[in-house]
């Protein structure tokens, strides 16, 4: 029989993530409101809500920006963050702790701070309203997040195995694509999908550096919100609430699997 103690934790555990399911879960049933205004609970039933976000243009390009967008900062910051991530660990712990505050700050910088430094960057080299603006400002952002996904990986990593590899003939890069790479890539998976997520999701920077001609699928929502309380913003939440649960399950099964394979 379980202990009290461990019942009262459960119970614990069990509250706090009804709080934090509770905000999402609530879209769902707004997002099949008949009326044409958020409201809960839903009056009536209606699909309109689905059939205007995959039929309106404005929906439609503004998701398709948002995934070419972050699909781009996902690789682009994958390399610099993992890149970043070898330097730090392989240099001296006072210049490698360094270095490393300097390439997590935009994480701590408030954003509204970051977002008028690269508005006004942006004015004078003309980069408002464009993809290569909004990649290089994602990729800023996301880096971070790569960077401490792959050195914790690293940071774990037995580092004689490189050795041993080396000292039977392999070269730095083989050594690197057949040790190395598999060991760190569960952390290099992870810094990807923070990438992707943080250009995705990202709204503050965007508000700043969009135009009527280039907008991402969070613009598009706070201009929604703030014209009309479309619902179609709880379609849209509920469509990606779905798509994240389905990425995060297939996240646990690869990590299951690897670690059934692994000897």
């Amino acid at each position: 029989m379980p202990s009290f103690s461990r019942v009262l934790l459960g119970l614990f555990c069990l509250l706090v993530a009804v709080l934090l399911l509770a905000p999402t879960l609530v879209v769902i049933p707004m997002s099949f409101n008949g009326n044409k205004s958020l409201a809960f609970p839903p009056v009536g039933f209606s699909w309109q809500w689905y059939e205007n976000f995959l039929r309106n243009p404005d929906w439609t390009t503004s998701f398709s920006n948002s995934l070419v967008i972050a699909l781009i900062v996902a690789v682009v910051a994958t390399v610099i963050g993992t890149l970043a991530a070898f330097g730090i660990t392989r240099t001296a712990a006072r210049t490698g702790g360094i270095l490393r505050a300097l390439l997590i700050t935009p994480m701590v910088v408030p954003g509204v701070v970051l977002a008028i430094g690269i508005y006004a960057v942006y004015l004078d080299t003309h980069l408002v309203g464009t993809v290569t603006g909004f990649v290089l400002a994602h990729t800023m952002l996301a880096i971070p997040f790569v960077l401490i996904a792959v050195q914790a990986s690293l940071e774990v990593f037995d580092r004689r195995l490189e050795t041993a590899a080396a000292s039977l003939g392999a070269g730095r890069l083989t050594v690197f694509r057949t040790v190395t790479l598999p060991l760190i890539l569960p952390g290099i998976l992870s810094g990807a999908l923070f990438a992707f997520i943080t250009s995705f999701d990202e709204i503050i920077v965007a508000l700043f550096i969009t135009s009527p001609y280039l907008k991402t699928l969070p613009v598009q929502i706070y201009t929604s919100i703030t014209r009309d309380a479309d619902p179609t913003v709880a379609a849209v939440g509920t469509l990606l609430f779905f798509a994240t649960s389905l990425i995060i399950i297939a996240g646990l099964l690869f990590g299951m699997h690897r670690g059934r394979t692994r000897p």
